[in-house]
């Protein structure tokens, strides 16, 4: 950590679980004022605790990403505990990987998916935008994805959504030139998140692995059973296989890290050694 995240107030969607917890755990132990929002009560409090407890500063502001009123009610709250916000990261996201075929058990989640992760990538950026622009300076970051990048087999929807984050990010960087840094985070695949949990047809991931799905199945399979090897499994092999939301999240405190005079902004986060095509 530098001294570039000190002092910063940074809100952090999705902040609750996963990798947004990690996000906000982290720069909030780098000396930053972490705003976590989530729909999850609870469990965003417990996360709150828990920073705070560590002996750093973090407040829960419960609002759902794709209600205008509840984000704009979350980043007032971030000023007049803070004074100004400087990051927002537009981390909340779901994965309802899915075929077409598939429309009928898949429709819910693909509404609620452009809810959340088109939307809800709107409503940040409209609660913060002001406020940014008032300072003189701020920055985004949007948790775009590799799936993002093309049409790809099994993502349709969810492609679609990322792509029209990158979209959005491009276009807020073109009209807040400096005034506001503008980050597009594209992760390829990650465990140990709850983005699993939508997808709708397991057998669309296969989609993004393209020529190397058998041996992605192998990996897979390896993983799932502990036996994954550890050429794959280092960090420090050049076969590392799959990223973590540890590796993840690091990524993101690192773009915030940056003196105001910087902007990292477009990083995609790979393992070098993946089965992801994209």
């Amino acid at each position: 950590m530098s001294e570039h995240l000190k002092d910063k107030t940074i809100i952090v969607t999705g902040a609750a679980s996963g990798f947004g917890k990690l996000i906000a755990e982290k720069c909030a132990a780098g000396g930053a004022h972490v705003v976590g929002i989530d729909v999850n009560a609870d469990d965003l409090n417990s996360v709150v605790a828990q920073i705070r407890d560590a002996g750093h500063d973090a407040m829960a502001q419960t609002a759902d990403v794709t209600d205008l009123a509840q984000m704009r009610s979350a980043a007032q709250h971030a000023v007049e505990a803070y004074g100004a916000i400087d990051v927002l990261v537009n981390n909340a996201g779901v994965m309802p990987l899915a075929y077409f075929a598939d429309h009928e058990r898949a429709a819910d989640k693909w509404h609620r998916a452009i809810d959340i992760n088109i939307k809800g990538v709107v409503n940040g950026i409209s609660a913060v935008y002001d406020q940014m622009i008032a300072q003189g300076r701020g920055q985004v970051v949007n948790i775009s994805s590799i799936y993002g990048n093309a049409g790809i087999a099994g993502s349709g929807v969810y492609s679609a959504t990322k792509a029209a984050v990158t979209v959005l990010s491009d276009s807020l960087r073109i009209e807040s030139k400096g005034k506001i840094k503008v980050t597009t985070v594209k992760p390829t695949g990650v465990t140990g998140t709850n983005l699993a949990s939508w997808i709708v047809n397991d057998s669309a991931i296969f989609g993004l692995v393209g020529q190397r799905a058998a041996e992605y199945g192998e990996h897979v399979t390896a993983l799932t059973e502990g036996r994954l090897s550890a050429e794959l499994s280092d960090v420090d092999s050049i076969r590392y296989w799959l990223i973590t939301p540890d590796d993840l999240a690091n990524a993101v405190v690192h773009v915030i890290d940056q003196p105001w005079g910087i902007s990292l902004s477009d990083v995609t986060v790979r393992a070098s050694g993946e089965d992801y095509l994209y």
